[in-house]
């Protein structure tokens, strides 16, 4: 078996817009992905299953496990058609990531897609206050589109790895317009990018006018965010004597 896919739901779907969400630095994109559909009341549509996926099982709260997968969730907004791929893993090596974001191209392309974007974090040595959001892409048109996303991104970031970046590639490949907002975090494993999930909430909010109550999410991120404040502060600390390299994705 190299990808599994499993159908839940028959659900017309005409061009629609996928974006992408899945673990990576700071947990940026998953974090805003969660938060997106389930303001939203997306369905869950699609289960993809893998042997290209980590050889472990996850613990459900029923105390039973689960086996790891990638979902594409569904929903109509203003007349519009979304795809919501998200999951709890990444493919586990360079040609399971490029043959998995293929199989994604290829699916979209069958419902007549209209664009890609996908989501991650770009890692600092510092907590950032206010995390910026940047975005790069297969086309400046499409680029341009997005409010309050900083496109001077040449020397910021090196290559985007993982499905957050590889999808890009296989998408202009295709010839299908597709971006990437990479927000600000922490680059530290146990780090997770709140603040940045936030910021590229607000930015896909006003583009796509999801209608999201962010004022609502910005009360349970808060909360989030009190709770991970003492835990991270030694983290930093320990982090900041060191250096390293810049991650994303």
């Amino acid at each position: 078996m190299k990808f599994e896919v499993v159908h839940l739901l028959k659900s017309e779907i005409r061009e629609p817009i996928l974006i992408e969400g899945l673990p990576g630095i700071g947990n940026v994109g998953k974090i805003a992905m969660d938060f997106l559909i389930e303001n939203i009341k997306a369905k869950k549509v699609i289960e993809i299953y893998s042997n290209y996926f980590p050889h472990s099982v996850f613990i459900n709260e029923k105390n039973l496990i689960d086996v790891p997968c990638i979902s594409i969730y569904h929903a109509n907004l203003n007349k519009q058609d979304y795809l919501f791929l998200t999951g709890d893993v990444q493919p586990v090596d360079e040609p399971s990531c490029y043959e998995f974001c293929e199989l994604i191209v290829d699916l979209f392309k069958k419902y007549n897609g209209k664009e890609i974007i996908t989501l991650g974090g770009i890692g600092l040595q510092k907590i950032p206050k206010k995390p910026k959001v940047y975005i790069t892409g297969t086309n400046k048109a499409l680029i341009k589109t997005f409010p309050h996303a900083n496109d001077k991104i040449f020397s910021v970031v090196g290559p985007i790895l993982g499905v957050t970046g590889v999808l890009l590639g296989v998408a202009q490949r295709n010839k299908l317009s597709a971006v990437s907002l990479l927000a600000q975090t922490f680059a530290h494993p146990a780090y997770l990018g709140i603040k940045g999930a936030k910021e590229t909430l607000h930015i896909l909010n006003e583009k796509y006018e999801f209608k999201m109550n962010l004022n609502k999410l910005t009360e349970e991120i808060d909360e989030m965010e009190k709770e991970l404040l003492m835990r991270t502060k030694s983290i930093q600390e320990a982090t900041e004597k060191t250096s390293g390299p810049n991650y994303f994705g």
